[in-house]
């Protein structure tokens, strides 16, 4: 697959994202500058994080008026695979591609650090390839990560099986006491209706290397990737 790799100003993870799909997993990438029209005939589009524009206003709420979301919100809409990870999933929900949003975590601190993440169910393109049951430790790294929705669309979202992941404890069990951020339901990331758009916080392109000590978010990434090449 051709990926093309979306770069804001502020964007800091941009580098991982490309050395991830391109070294690690063989995939040709290119990377589109944020005045970018042109999507240079890419397959997928990855929207990496950081902290696009500064996270002026709210983190991802100046970066869905850049030129190339524009471009971004069409190829969605014609079925085209999005996944944004972190600042990316909030660039995401902001531009409306993405239910709900990406509030400021309970602590009001900056949170980095590893967590454990399990699927929510195996009926998304993220997940099909995943044990239901299997605990990845994924990184974190967000300050407004804590993800909120309304009740109807959470209970939309349940029915669609829109939820990708929740946190989990190392065992696989699901609290408040493991919730990094103060997400609703525990939730991690989420896709929209049509499963061609993907968004969540932690980091699977930084635990995709074994010379790093974990491979956790190669099986995320490459579930995805299956589902659509």
């Amino acid at each position: 697959m051709k990926f093309g790799v979306l770069i804001f100003p502020g964007s800091n993870c941009d580098h991982d994202m490309v050395y991830t799909l391109k070294d690690k997993l063989g995939h040709e990438v290119v990377e589109l500058w944020h005045k970018d029209t042109d999507l240079k005939g890419v397959d997928a589009i990855a929207i990496p994080g950081g902290f696009s524009y500064g996270d002026y206003l709210r983190s991802g709420a100046l970066a869905k008026f850049s030129p190339i979301m524009e471009k971004v919100v069409e190829f969605a809409n014609y079925g085209g695979l999005v996944f944004g990870v972190c600042n990316g999933f909030q660039i995401l929900c902001e531009s409306g591609l993405l239910p709900g949003t990406l509030l400021h975590n309970e602590n009001q601190k900056f949170i980095c650090k590893n967590v454990f993440i399990k699927p929510d169910n195996n009926k998304n393109p993220m997940t099909e390839s995943l044990d239901k049951d299997q605990v990845l430790k994924i990184p974190i790294a967000h300050g407004e990560g804590r993800y909120f929705a309304d009740d109807q669309t959470l209970k939309d979202m349940r029915l669609n099986q829109q939820i990708l992941f929740r946190y989990c404890d190392e065992n696989g069990d699901i609290n408040s006491s493991v919730n990094p951020n103060g997400s609703i339901e525990n939730i991690v990331g989420v896709c929209n209706k049509t499963k061609n758009v993907f968004g969540m916080m932690p980091h699977p392109e930084r635990a995709a290397d074994k010379e790093l000590g974990n491979e956790d978010g190669r099986f995320i990434l490459e579930s995805m990737i299956r589902s659509f090449s």
